[in-house]
């Protein structure tokens, strides 16, 4: 059965589809409350703490002040995407307003989500989420910026693998990421 949340005020969500998926999450006005290395990093750790929790196989992802991208799986229950969702905002608004002193404050906005169905927009979409600190002009080479898969994915993944991946355009592909 598939399900959906269609509301006038936020994209649709339907996780019926056993899979890959693409996640953007943006916060409130594209505010940058992860404007520090160590809010960036904890950002980024509770991405992948969650993914664990709520058995999401992370593929790609980056982390930034005011959004981030992440490509992960589940062959199992789909259905737990907006769990894992919610968890990483919660906690990570709770430990952010603690820091900045700010509680109760609103720090995320929504996400956008796609089922990714087909080899080549898993492969774009791969290399899009690893190169978005470079598209974003933050490094020159993604395998520099701490908060995401691009160093990771460059030392784990067969050389072959990682060459279709680089390979693969992106500048064409819709993935929300106005920020």
């Amino acid at each position: 059965m598939q399900e959906s949340h269609n509301y006038p005020h936020e994209p649709p969500h339907r996780y019926s589809e056993k899979g890959t998926y693409i996640v953007t999450a943006s916060t409130l006005k594209k505010q940058h409350f992860f404007d520090t290395p160590q809010k960036k990093t904890l950002l980024q750790n509770l991405l992948l703490e969650e993914a664990i929790k709520h058995h999401w196989e992370l593929k790609a992802w980056a982390v930034f002040t005011n959004h981030y991208h992440f490509v992960a799986s589940n062959e199992v229950n789909p259905e737990t995407l907006p769990k894992f969702i919610t968890a990483i905002h919660r906690i990570s608004a709770t430990k952010i307003n603690r820091i900045d002193n700010q509680q109760g404050r609103r720090v995320w906005y929504q996400y956008w989500d796609t089922c990714l169905t087909f080899k080549n927009s898993y492969y774009a979409r791969l290399n899009y989420v690893m190169q978005n600190p470079v598209k974003h002009k933050l490094v020159e080479d993604a395998r520099y910026y701490p908060w995401c898969s691009a160093a990771w994915f460059f030392e784990n993944a067969e050389k072959e693998f990682r060459k279709t991946i680089m390979g693969y355009k992106f500048d064409s592909i819709n993935v929300k990421d106005d920020f």
